[in-house]
């Protein structure tokens, strides 16, 4: 017998600007996603942080792991600014990482500008 269906996690393997935010999700590459995000260089992934919760080191790992590729780490919070913890901030500076809070509509419209300068930039976007 085999398997039966084997899920994966959702990925989108290139970049693309956000073009719609709201309602649960994003709209991105003539796609939808329910949920949050991680915004990296080697794709899009779902990210299974919601609004409220903490913020940990754990749940930026792929984000460490592309560390080398990543400059500047957008983190959008949700509808309202909440800092990054400071555990969560010293892992992403050992890394070589710069981080900013901030709302999530403002990390989609950070990230969309510094992706068209074909900057090093990442974003953690947690859903609205």
């Amino acid at each position: 017998m085999g398997k039966g269906i084997e899920l994966k996690p959702a990925h989108f393997p290139g970049r693309a600007p956000i073009d719609t935010y709201g309602n649960g999700g994003f709209r991105f590459a003539d796609m939808s996603h329910r949920g949050s995000l991680l915004m990296l260089p080697s794709g899009i992934y779902a990210w299974p942080v919601e609004e409220g919760a903490d913020l940990t080191v754990e749940s930026l790992k792929l984000v460490l792991d592309e560390a080398e590729d990543i400059e500047f780490l957008l983190i959008g919070s949700g509808q309202e600014l909440r800092p990054i913890p400071a555990d969560v901030k010293g892992a992403l500076k050992a890394a070589g990482i710069g981080s900013d809070p901030m709302s999530t509509g403002a990390a989609v419209r950070t990230y969309n500008v510094m992706l068209s300068e074909n900057r090093a930039v990442a974003a953690a976007l947690i859903a609205v």
